[in-house]
């Protein structure tokens, strides 16, 4: 499925092994004791969408440049919830106070949603929620989402409870790190991830080719997973369907490109904008190696031992730089190209919607091993390892 390394490298580099570890060696977590793993999963969006040309109609763009961004992004649909319509057609411009209330509506419903399926396929109850981490960067909520879906859903009011807020589209890995951790300290008990993200929530529309990109860009969505770690160890059923099993994290922020990715105020349209440097791939793919490796350092795994990847999918030229940077094959990145197809880019919650189209294909075997990446302002890349 995949390539290895684009150049030459010495056996230890070629497998991100320290040196002396035998190249090829696959590593086994049969023996490894209690690890915490993927039970369950779950995505949801709003109930409309659009493709880019319906957009571009709806919203009147006329400028040749606008329409080129929007209709050669790889994205054919995006889940969204516009702005009402007024009596002439045109789309009412939400004030910030509008756009934060939409965000707080969406992100509770799509998140409960996601919860909720997570929950069901796992086979576990509300009641069973011992820890839940709530993931967004749309917008300010306080409590935050973790203390509404609590309310909504019903949740253990006894629930430790984590708000990741801000960090962008790498933070879904950030969340999960935090999970896994809490969930290996208390075997048994359900931990629950939810990434509620509403991008229509986080837009300024100026009719410049700064907004243009961003607005041609992200979609609405939420996604969940559930975790256990099982206190006997990992499940040796060979008829059950295999669950992820959370092996190792990795991170690389490059201090450098801190204001390649943004969310700032924008005092003439009073509200909150979001930048992206023309740069931006360029900076995370030259990256992506060096976090890769060192992810892989000791494991005794190269590239080439990977079997599946599950890269977030943040716009096609992003793709297209990781991709070449780690000598992926298009195979590779199949359910990453396909979710920005379908969803655009769904910030922190979209690899999770990889996961579940790759558990969905089928073809994920016990004893196979993926790499999750996300990234996103600061400029951050995300890894981890995980084993099925």
């Amino acid at each position: 499925m995949t390539t290895g390394a684009t150049r030459a490298a010495r056996p230890h580099e070629r497998t991100g092994a320290e040196p002396g570890t035998p190249y090829g060696h696959r590593l086994s977590t049969a023996n490894a004791g209690p690890r915490p793993a993927v039970v369950g999963f779950g995505t949801a969006t709003p109930a409309n969408s659009y493709t880019q040309r319906e957009m571009l109609e709806l919203f009147r763009i006329e400028d040749s440049r606008i329409r080129s961004v929007f209709l050669n992004s790889a994205i054919e649909r995006r889940y969204l919830t516009l702005p009402p319509e007024l009596g002439d057609g045109t789309r009412k411009t939400e004030t910030q106070g509008e756009l934060l209330a939409k965000h707080k509506e969406q992100g509770i419903r799509t998140g409960a949603e996601a919860l909720e399926t997570a929950l069901k396929r796992a086979g576990l109850a509300l009641a069973d929620v011992g820890y839940l981490c709530c993931v967004t960067t749309t917008g300010l909520l306080t409590p935050g989402f973790s203390a509404h879906l609590i309310r909504e859903l019903g949740l253990p009011v006894s629930a430790s409870r984590l708000d990741v807020v801000g960090m962008g589209c790498n933070a879904g890995l950030n969340g999960l790190n935090a999970v896994a951790a809490w969930s290996a300290a208390n075997p048994g008990r359900a931990a629950v991830m939810v990434c509620a993200e509403v991008c229509s929530a986080a837009y300024v529309f100026d009719g410049t080719m700064r907004t243009s990109v961003v607005n041609s860009l992200f979609g609405d969505g939420a996604a969940a997973v559930a975790m256990v770690t099982d206190p006997s160890g990992p499940a040796q059923d060979e008829d059950a369907a295999p669950a992820g099993t959370l092996l190792k994290f990795a991170s690389r922020i490059i201090p450098d490109a801190v204001a390649a990715m943004r969310y700032d105020w924008d005092d003439d349209q009073g509200k909150f904008s979001f930048f992206l440097d023309r740069d931006v791939p360029y900076v995370v793919g030259a990256h992506a190696e060096e976090v890769v490796d060192r992810l892989l350092a000791g494991t005794g795994l190269g590239r080439a031992d990977i079997d599946h990847w599950l890269v977030h999918s943040g716009g096609k030229k992003v793709i297209d730089s990781v991709k070449v940077n780690l000598g992926l094959s298009p195979h590779a990145v199949r359910h990453t190209t396909g979710v920005l197809r379908d969803y655009g880019n769904l910030s922190s919650g979209s690899f999770l919607f990889s996961y579940e189209r790759l558990m969905e294909e089928g073809r994920v075997r016990r004893g196979d091993y993926g790499v999750l990446m996300t990234m996103g302002p600061g400029s951050t890349i995300e890894t981890a390892l995980v084993q099925w």
